[in-house]
């Protein structure tokens, strides 16, 4: 330096710190001050127009603010170099300057050049607001003001007047682009952000603004002003949006998969070398089989090693961006230790009696800035992390949506729907939540080594004694974590299994009242509860012990410190410096230590979901190529050769050895009995099952009708088009030909009616026929028909088959494969294909088959069509019917004559109404507005309505949902809790903060003997009360843990309890209008939120609450005149906190709402793979998914920004705090001890993380009491009536006749409704057989629906055997009735418990039961015999079998009463007689109500009722009523009957 400067001084301590009026050297002022901008400068612009050079935005035009910059700039250079060339100009004027006059201006000139070409630079790529410039700017202003300063003060004479000019003005110029460059320029051209109203300000926010999240503040405001809804929210920034985030980490995985299978590993080789022949002496008696399978088994074992790594494609994808986020972090902890050093300079400062009050205020004032900076750069941190976690989190889910579509069966098999949903919520979102804590892997130890480190400078190694106490502690964590994990994962199996049992019972809900087996079932739900609680509970004392730990670490460790410091050597005085430094490095520390085990924890969950990705990406997808689909010019349009298929690759063939040719344009029907593989050979034709050997292939494109339909949740139109355009001419000949055209008249919307999940409000045949017109639509080449026939009444049947599938209907001279049970078809199609047990019998013409006198012919004699005797008459006879007019008006009559749902248009179209008028549930409002509109559009009443459908209600119905959570709920919370625990809680964290406090002022009281010089004496006293207070802290610490979790316990049990009880008891209708992932939400992530998330942010609300308090109460102890500051201060703090909860509530409402119909669109999807695959339409289910992601995070992301918006501000008043609390210390510092400066302001700079953390848990808890508030809504719904009436209860044996008897009766579905059955009044003597009759809408299904009381009378009576059923419990009844549904629903678990779930009859019984279901055969060669694991819904079972089973259940039950509900659907002929027979000969004493679908089941029963409207039309006996050429006659001529 004295090289440089000559003989001018570079440092005088007597000139900066020892004076009243400090000022720094000349040299310094010449040489430091000026260059640090420069060398900030010269370090960064490599990178950033590296940076620049790669994200280029477009360039942006010229503007006024750019030119004035430029100049500005230009100015600046010029000014410096006046500076070096009058310097140049002394020189030759012989008087010679110090070299720093010429360095300095030339490095300072050259930087300004620099800068103006930033300048340039940024404007051609794009940049509107530069933060390397403000950054510039700002420190040359900071470095200019001393000199300013100095310039100032000392100008009693000027020997330099150019350089003192030159000075000014590039202090001016510099103060303006300082200024300037707060400014933002216009955005570039060709940003699209420009032509978006509603993107995000973020993109053209300027530094400062990004800086502090200052562009959040206009959705905050609108947030406060009025609950957000989504047009409110800013579009997805373009670079976190699926199309960009899913293809990245796609491809990731692609590579990382293609590596994986290109090395093989070494011991795999071995392994092979191993199973060789001879490796044991009996080898060659091993079937060839079995050795397979045994290198099968040595295989898996080495099957991990070449596992693709899920989490190397994550890292490449997503890491580069994180990395900027630890960079930040990296800054972050240094940062934080410069706050202790000033510390102790200040308590250092307060010691000295004549140190210059300056020092103290410039102290105060570097500690506020510090932390400012600490602020903004943590907040940027988090900013990126969360990002980087939202990205991730598209990334997967739109991994697993893809990965769904094409996996196998075998895949699907071992998990059920209900796992890869979790996969989906819970493990993605696992995901994103340890992105917000990874960095802390490398951060922690960071920020532990530096702490240790001052802390060695001050205490020396008695530190070491208290870093011995956290070790100790690591363990003790480790080991609580491990525990933890190992509970948390039999969490998650429990909690799948009670929600896939729940998904159950809510599907099948109306069987289960049907049969009165609520409680068996509601049983199995509760002891898996039991087992969850119970994990919970456990859980819950590890992370008391936990709480316990964390809370008294940093305590234990500084009183271990403190002990060992002074006990060790008399020398060693504690005095104020010290134990405060220590304790606020102590405090640094807490966080760290805190966080290491969390973060451990969260990485070994995250782990855990890893694998289950992992595991579910890597399984087999279908083989593409399995079926053959070029155009090659062959005559057959689909050919099978040698095919062996199964449904998995290791089992058995399903079909075998199958050969078909079908030539182009014909008509293959395929028949056979139940679950003989016809359904399989049409998925084996799709790809859908393993070829094992053969090959097929297909000519042209596909359509495909399964057997049970797929209907999406959408419009009845968007389900027919399925993509397609829609072509008014075509569509209406399609709606034509599938007989749709008077359903539409019936529903409320017409083909704009929104249909709810699994078409929950269509009948079974309307959804047979709507897959129909979907295939007929599509225009495809191949149609594969399975069964589609089936749901539909006969003349319907017959309609179709004339009009759609037969040889002159719409699909002429297309080739169509139809799987069927109906036999008066077949004499029309092409070909016939017989299969029996998976192989074809026989395949040829009608004629051909008969001939031959095979399979086919005998299956043809047993079961034809009752009138009909020989051979050749059956041909003739079907030819007459064929050319028998078809009497158009019967048609639009009995568009179906079946009715799957009790809901019948009139009523439905008032049902939906009412619905969608009550419901407020906010899961869907674009669903309930749609409905409401379609419904309001029916109205005739008012012509206004009519024009434009309300949307006003809509919103009213959304305020519900809005606006705080009452008090009420909270209410609710702490009464489920008890309300004596709840305030006992309050009270034990209240004295742990007493404890605390006191522990610390009795620390700053010990602290203050060091000044009095008696400190020896009284050494062992002072840490013994200090070891009291802090161990009692801990003791109480860990009791309000212990209390909590066991309240926490009580509530879960208590809540979920209800809402079970609830539901079990609540009256059909309800679950005909929700659909069922509302009711499944509200027990998976509602009773998730209360179980774990409610009580953890309840923990640290008090936890923060009370750490607040005690630092408010401590700084106003030591300096009272604090106590004005708080109010202005807590002023603020309330309006941000308001601000922020109303905004981020409702952005978390939309987010939930958001949520659900991605999952509900993905397990719609799951169910339907078959169907879109088969249509090719991947692609566009791809594409809705990923929309339906961004616009969840569409709402998610401001989520993430108002966290980080009220972060900067929080975290500023708390900055206020410390600036407040260290100037009252400077101002007061004669009146206050050393020990109480110190407690004061290390009590402030811990508060910034309580105050922040307690708006963020405010709000959290507002969030998570809503779960408490939707399983209370759903607690408390209507409910049916009592299961049992005990005064009331009927005699053991009754009904003992089967008498019943309907007074006068009627029926509605709901108050306000018109009524379903009008004035019904019939007796039926115990043992007739009656047949119930009737179009659509006419009131079958409700007659029976009313036996069971699923709907109660709204006048009159029904009498069984004298006994009125509207007086006794629903049990008594409906435990008396039984029914053989239309639709089999059975439950997953054995078939054992699906015929009988209370275990009232023996094996005999049920055995026998089987017999005459004819299901024994079947059951017997069954290794598990009657425990046969049932999947979910009964999926490995076929149709027919399911019904068999229910036939089953009736036989087992045997009561006085039978009511057949249609129930010969989806069963072929065959079958259908066996059902008949045994019900003829086994119910031969009952009263038996059928709904008849097929007449002439019922032609020989007792009498038939035909219902019309509601009312009795005809009731006699069948052939009475044909006699009497009514109603019945005409469906019996259609039938063929007549």
């Amino acid at each position: 330096m004295k090289h440089l400067c000559g003989n001018l001084t570079f440092w005088d301590s007597n000139l900066t710190k020892h004076t009243n009026l400090p000022d720094l050297p000349a040299c310094f002022q010449l040489s430091v001050l000026p260059w640090t901008p420069c060398i900030y400068l010269w370090l960064a612009s490599p990178f950033y127009i590296l940076y620049l050079k790669k994200n280029n935005r477009g360039y942006i035009m010229m503007s006024i603010l750019n030119r004035i910059k430029t100049v500005l700039g230009l100015m600046l250079w010029i000014v410096c170099w006046t500076d070096l060339f009058s310097s140049f100009h002394e020189m030759s004027q012989n008087q010679s300057k110090p070299p720093i006059y010429f360095v300095t201006p030339l490095i300072v000139g050259m930087t300004m050049l620099l800068a103006t070409f930033l300048i340039q630079y940024e404007r051609l790529k794009g940049v509107q607001s530069s933060g390397v410039l403000f950054i510039f700017w700002t420190i040359s202003v900071l470095c200019a003001i001393v000199p300013f300063r100095s310039k100032i003060v000392y100008q009693n004479g000027v020997e330099d007047k150019l350089r003192f000019t030159m000075f000014y003005i590039y202090f001016g110029l510099t103060l303006i682009q300082l200024i300037l460059s707060c400014f933002n320029e216009k955005p570039p051209l060709f940003l699209s952000v420009v032509t978006d109203p509603n993107a995000c300000p973020e993109i053209t926010a300027g530094f400062l603004s990004k800086m502090t999240f200052w562009w959040f503040t206009s959705m905050a405001i609108k947030g406060y002003k009025s609950p957000l809804e989504n047009k409110d929210l800013w579009l997805l920034n373009k670079q976190d949006s699926s199309e960009l985030v899913v293809p990245n980490l796609l491809n990731e995985w692609e590579v990382e998969k293609s590596k994986a299978q290109s090395e093989p590993s070494v011991k795999e080789q071995a392994t092979f070398r191993k199973a060789g022949p001879g490796a044991e002496p009996n080898h060659m008696s091993v079937s060839p089989e079995e050795e397979e399978e045994e290198e099968e088994v040595l295989l898996s074992k080495w099957k991990e090693v070449r596992q693709p790594s899920f989490l190397r494609a994550l890292l490449r994808a997503f890491g580069p961006y994180f990395l900027i986020g630890s960079a930040f972090k990296l800054l972050q902890d240094l940062i934080t230790f410069v706050n202790p050093q000033l510390l102790r300079l200040l308590i250092d400062f307060t010691k000295q009696t004549n140190a210059p009050l300056w020092w103290g205020y410039s102290l105060a004032f570097l500690m506020f800035g510090t932390s400012l900076l600490q602020t903004l750069i943590l907040h940027q941190h988090f900013q990126y992390c969360f990002v980087t976690g939202m990205r991730l989190r598209s990334g997967i889910i739109g991994a697993i949506y893809r990965k769904a579509l094409a996996i196998t069966n075998e895949a699907k098999r071992s998990s059920t729907v209900g796992e890869v949903v979790n996969l989906m919520s819970v493990d993605a979102q696992r995901f994103m939540d340890l992105t917000t804590f990874l960095n802390m892997l490398w951060s922690a130890p960071l920020q532990i080594i530096l702490a240790l480190f001052f802390l060695w400078q001050n205490l020396g190694p008695s530190v070491l004694a208290g870093v011995a106490v956290m070790v100790l502690l690591i363990p003790f964590n480790a080991f609580i974590a491990m525990k933890t994990r190992t509970y948390q994962v039999e969490q998650m199996k429990h909690k799948d299994d009670r929600i896939k049992l729940m998904n159950e019972i809510l599907n099948g809900i109306k069987v289960l009242k049907l049969y009165a087996w609520e409680v068996s079932f509601k049983e199995k739900i509760l002891q898996i509860r039991q087992k969850e609680l119970t994990v919970l509970r456990k859980t819950a004392y590890l992370s008391a012990l936990s709480t316990m730990a964390w809370t008294s670490a940093p305590f234990m460790v500084a009183l271990t410190t403190f002990a060992v410091y002074v006990t060790v050597d008399e020398k060693n005085v504690l005095d104020a410096e010290k134990a405060f430094v220590s304790l606020s490095l102590f405090n640094i520390l807490r966080f760290p230590l805190n966080m290491l085990p969390q973060v451990i924890s969260s990485i070994v969950q995250a782990s855990v979901s890893l694998k289950r990705i992992q595991d579910f990406l890597s399984h087999d997808e279908l083989d593409p190529e399995s079926v053959d689909r070029r155009n090659n010019a062959s005559e057959y349009a689909v050919s099978v050769i040698n095919g062996t298929f199964s449904w998995a690759k290791q089992d058995q063939a399903t079909l075998d050895n199958i050969n078909v040719m079908v030539p182009q344009g014909s008509l293959l029907a395929v028949v056979g009995h139940v679950g003989c593989g016809k359904t399989s050979l049409v998925s084996a034709l799709l790809g859908e099952m393993e070829k094992q050997e053969g090959q097929i292939s297909i000519r042209g494109s596909v359509a495909y009708v399964p057997q049970q339909a797929w209907i999406q949740n959408a419009t009845l139109r968007d389900n027919i088009l399925f993509g397609r355009p829609y072509v008014e001419q075509r569509y209406r000949c399609v709606l034509e030909a599938c007989a749709l055209t008077p359903d539409l008249e019936v529903l409320p919307g017409g083909d704009q009616t929104e249909i709810g999940e699994k078409g929950i409000n269509l009948s079974g045949g309307q959804r047979q026929r709507v897959s129909l017109a979907r295939a007929l639509y599509s225009e495809a080449d191949v149609y594969l028909l399975d069964d589609p026939l089936s749901a539909v009444d006969a003349h319907v049947a017959k309609h179709i088959f004339d009009n759609v599938i037969g040889p002159e209907g719409a699909l002429k001279g297309k080739t169509r494969i139809l799987v069927t049970h109906g036999i008066s078809f077949l004499p029309q199609v092409d070909n016939i294909l017989v299969m029996v047990d998976g192989r074809v019998s026989e395949m040829g013409s009608y004629q051909d088959l008969l001939k031959q006198n095979g399979a086919f012919a005998e299956f043809l004699r047993n079961y034809s069509l009752e009138d009909i005797i020989e051979d050749d008459e059956v041909t003739v006879s079907l030819v007459d019917e064929e050319e028998e007019e078809f009497p158009e008006d019967a048609l639009s009559n009995h568009t179906d004559m079946v009715d799957n749902e009790p809901v019948v248009n009139e009523a439905r179209r008032q049902f939906m109404r009412q619905m969608s008028i009550m419901s407020n549930d906010l899961e869907n409002p674009k669903k309930m507005s749609r409905r409401r509109r379609c419904s309001e559009r029916k109205h005739p009443e008012s012509p206004t309505e009519k024009k434009e459908p309300k949307l006003e209600k809509l919103i009213q119905a959304e305020t519900a949902e809005t606006g705080r959570v009452k008090f009420k709920v909270y209410w609710e919370y702490a009464k489920a809790v008890g309300p004596f625990l709840s305030l006992f809680i309050c009270f034990l964290y209240g004295c742990q903060s007493a404890a605390s406090i006191g522990a610390n002022f009795w620390l700053s009281e010990w602290t203050n003997d060091a000044q009095h010089n008696r400190t020896q004496d009284q050494v062992s006293m002072r840490v013994g009360v200090y070891a009291a207070l802090g161990i009692s802290q801990g003791v109480l610490v860990m009791f309000s843990s212990f209390t909590l979790a066991l309240g926490k316990i009580q509530a879960a049990r208590k809540l979920h309890q209800t809402l079970l009880d609830n539901k079990f008891h609540t009256p059909q209708s309800f679950f005909d209008t929700t659909p069922i992932g509302r009711i499944i939400n509200r027990f998976s992530k509602d009773i998730y939120v209360i179980d774990e998330v409610l009580p953890s942010t309840i923990l640290m609300f008090l936890g923060t609450f009370f750490a607040s308090l005690s630092t408010m109460i401590v700084i106003i102890c030591s300096t009272p005149i604090f106590a004005l500051v708080i109010g202005p201060l807590a002023l603020i703090y309330f309006f941000v906190q308001r601000f922020y909860v109303a905004t981020s509530r409702q952005l978390k409402r939309l987010e939930s709402v958001s949520r659900s119909p991605i999952y509900s669109h993905f397990s719609e999807t799951i169910t339907g793979t078959s169907v879109i695959r088969a249509y090719g339409r991947n692609a566009a289910f791809v594409l809705m998914s990923d929309m339906k992601v961004d616009e969840n995070q569409k709402s998610y992301y401001p989520g993430i920004v108002s966290n980080r918006w009220l972060g900067v501000r929080i975290e500023f008043i708390g900055n206020c705090i410390v600036l407040f609390a260290a100037l009252l210390a400077v101002i007061g510092k004669d009146k206050l001890s050393p020990g109480l400066v110190g407690l004061s302001v290390s009590y402030a700079l811990q508060v910034t993380m309580s105050l922040n953390w307690m708006v963020r848990m405010t709000s959290d808890l507002e969030s998570n009491i809503v779960a408490v508030e939707r399983v209370k809504e759903y607690s408390e719904t209507q409910t049916e009536a009592p299961w049992i009436v005990t005064d009331k209860q009927p005699p053991p044996d009754w009904p003992p006749k089967g008498n019943v008897e309907f007074a006068d009766y009627s029926v509605r579905y709901r108050e306000g409704l018109d009524l379903v059955l009008r004035n019904i009044s019939l007796k039926v003597e115990g043992g007739e057989k009656i047949g119930i009759v009737g179009r659509t809408g006419a009131g079958k299904s409700s007659m029976t629906l009313c036996l069971f009381r699923l709907l109660e009378a709204a006048d009159g009576e029904i009498v069984i055997d004298e006994v009125k059923i509207s007086e006794i419990g629903l049990h008594d009844l409906r435990s008396k009735l039984t029914i053989i549904p239309q639709e089999p629903v059975l439950f997953s678990g054995t078939l054992r418990m699906n015929l009988d779930p209370f275990e009232k009859y023996s094996d005999e019984e049920v055995w026998k039961a089987l017999e005459l279901s004819h299901l024994k055969r079947f059951v017997s060669n069954q290794t598990s015999k009657l425990d046969l694991e049932c999947c979910e819904g009964g999926e490995n079972l076929s149709v027919g079998q399911r019904q068999l089973v229910c036939l089953a259940r009736a036989l087992l039950r045997k009561t006085r009463i039978l009511v057949l509900d249609e129930a010969t659907a989806a069963v072929d002929l065959e079958t259908d007689d066996l059902i008949q027979s045994t019900i003829r000969t086994q119910f031969e004493d009952c009263t038996v109500f059928t709904i008849a679908h097929r007449l002439n089941t019922i032609m020989d029963y007792t009498r038939v009722l035909v219902l019309d409207k509601g009312q009795i039309a005809e009731f006699d006996t069948p052939t009475n009523l044909i006699a009497q050429k009514g109603i019945f006659y005409g469906m019996a001529k259609d039938a063929g009957l007549a």
